[in-house]
């Protein structure tokens, strides 16, 4: 008999704050990034009790604005870092082939080599070892090219850029929804999760950490979860749980700020993605559906950790940066979106946070509380399972080894026959192909359930307004089954028309009010305050992208408040 996959709803989130607060848990989990996810899946799938919380949304921080890409690290090569980068390569096989195969797939990048004679033996040796350390498993292996065979799969490449290429591949991932996908997995095997619910304090029994307070941020009613050990995966916030429970701990985490811009995919005509060294960090210009990617900086942050800037210096660094490489420049016409997130990297002694350690760390500088930082996305799992060893080793019970590497991702089983079999499924659902590859590399085999809705009211079915590029069932199943509490939730992170639309979602967030209003049981008054919020959020962000230093694009940004802060709510009940 087919299981149906465990539904993150309004619904659920307020049953699971309630049993959270009615019995004591094994393992609470702070944070719902990626690591605070895969958290809760590795507790959860060990038999032990799991609550996770999370203040804002899932991956509503650093796990949503990553340059996307499951990835060993080339360039810590360089830095000799061995055992990170064959970590980083043995997960990125994982979530290719086992864990999360629906959501991730291979993206080839060039390297342009810029000098003759030592460069191409230089550069192949260290792709080979890359190669041979990942083991192929998922990607091709890398190959030499020529001046012109480089030009011929990059011919908006400037001639003058390089001498010659070598192309290798990586894996590519959309960070928020497969965060969002981490999260729905621990629930399907019995983990209670909820959003818009802030740690205000810990629950102490003399030195002991047995729990932590929070606040429904959607209701604003208090509510204490008691738990035999508490693992704080906050990542930038790291050091401000670390005060809840008085003063630092083991280790601190500095904050890195790495902004990316989005141009159409008519901009530059490539077949491969391209990966360049700065003097300042690595520059990736990566294709991305329909559009590219093209990140990162590396700069210290000290100013607001939830809606880190995007100044005006870090997008013309970028697309200077690009240009250089580029026969037809860039410009800031060209621009669609922009996204701005913070590296949680452990503290060092230099001060150039590109070398700070990508390596994570997990302490517990009291007794029940285990503090897990630093790290990459691609690691997250390791992350996890390290977290979760440290927080049950002194457990009175045995508890059994972590099993997540075996432990596909809801969505992953069948997706390869679902894939098989989607001409036929596009015709039985009156749809072209097209959409179906689309809702297949977005749920898997999960499919079944959206298309199950075009099947109830066929006009689901149709493109949404303003952003031809979602269907309208995919919104209405954002707040149905995938968490989503408010209109930012879906246009940033389950969708991601914030940064690809060119009017970054302004027309289509009414429309999704309107479909998702009755599911999340807004009234009008709280529909138009949502959209509202919402536009308020773009004009602060344009506004902070006219600045040209942090602090004042850190100050416009912050015109427009969180809206899990300033009282806009569902007071209805769906």
């Amino acid at each position: 008999m087919e299981v149906q996959a465990a539904r993150l709803s309004r619904a659920s989130r307020d049953e699971a704050l309630r049993q959270m607060a009615a019995e004591e848990l094994d393992v609470l989990v702070i944070g719902g990034g990626v690591t605070g996810a895969g958290a809760a899946l590795d507790a959860v799938t060990r038999g032990l009790r799991v609550g996770l919380v999370e203040a804002r949304d899932y991956a509503s921080g650093t796990s949503s604005r990553s340059s996307k890409l499951i990835h060993g690290g080339l360039r810590y090569l360089e830095q000799l870092n061995f055992s990170l980068v064959r970590e980083a390569l043995r997960e990125r096989s994982l979530i290719l082939n086992t864990l999360a195969p629906h959501l991730a797939r291979a993206v080839p990048f060039l390297y342009p080599l810029q000098h003759r004679f030592w460069e191409r033996p230089y550069v192949g040796s260290g792709v080979l070892l890359y190669d041979t350390m990942g083991g192929r498993h998922g990607v091709p292996g890398h190959r030499h090219l020529t001046k012109r065979q480089a030009l011929r799969a990059f011919p908006s490449l400037r001639k003058d850029a390089l001498v010659g290429a070598v192309q290798y591949y990586d894996g590519q991932v959309d960070d928020a929804r497969h965060t969002m996908m981490v999260a729905r997995t621990a629930a399907q095997y019995g983990a209670l999760c909820a959003t818009s619910t802030r740690v205000t304090g810990f629950v102490r029994e003399g030195d002991r950490v047995v729990g932590a307070t929070v606040r429904d941020l959607e209701t604003g009613a208090e509510h204490e979860i008691r738990a035999k050990r508490t693992i704080n995966a906050a990542g930038v916030w790291t050091d401000e749980i670390q005060e809840m429970v008085g003063g630092r701990g083991q280790f601190n985490v500095r904050a890195s700020k790495g902004v990316h811009i989005l141009v159409p995919r008519d901009r530059i005509q490539a077949t491969t993605g391209i990966i360049s060294r700065t003097e300042k960090s690595v520059l990736f210009i990566i294709p991305w559906d329909t559009h590219w990617i093209i990140g990162t900086t590396d700069t210290d942050w000290d100013l607001d950790l939830a809606h880190p800037a995007a100044s005006r210096t870090d997008i013309d660094y970028l697309l200077g940066h690009a240009n250089r490489l580029l026969q037809t420049p860039l410009t800031h016409d060209d621009i669609v979106g922009v996204y701005a997130g913070l590296r949680p990297l452990l503290q060092g002694e230099s001060e150039a946070t590109s070398k700070l350690s990508r390596e994570h760390a997990v302490a517990s500088p009291v007794a029940g509380l285990v503090m897990v930082a630093g790290g990459k996305y691609t690691t997250y799992r390791v992350m996890a399972e390290d977290a979760v060893d440290a927080a049950v080793e002194s457990l009175p019970s045995k508890v059994p080894p972590s099993c997540t590497d075996r432990v596909p991702l809801v969505g992953a089983e069948g997706y390869t026959a679902a894939w098989n079999q989607r001409h036929a499924r596009a015709r039985r659902a009156g749809l072209h192909v097209a959409w179906l590859e689309h809702l297949l590399h977005r749920y898997g085999s999960l499919t079944e359930e959206v298309l199950a809705l075009v099947t109830e009211q066929p006009e689901l079915g149709e493109p949404l307004e303003g952003t031809p590029t979602y269907l309208k069932a995919e919104i209405v199943y954002a707040a149905l089954a995938e968490g989503a509490l408010h209109l930012d939730d879906i246009l940033t992170r389950r969708t991601r028309i914030s940064i690809e639309a060119p009017d970054r979602g302004r027309t289509c967030a009414s429309h999704v009010a309107d479909l998702v209003a009755p599911i999340l049981g807004w009234d009008d008054a709280v529909a138009a305050a949502e959209v509202g919020h919402y536009h308020a959020r773009l004009d602060a962000e344009l506004q902070s992208q006219a600045e040209t230093d942090d602090r004042t694009a850190d100050a416009a940004r912050l015109g427009a408040p969180d809206v899990r802060s300033d009282g806009v709510v569902a007071t209805g009940t769906p």
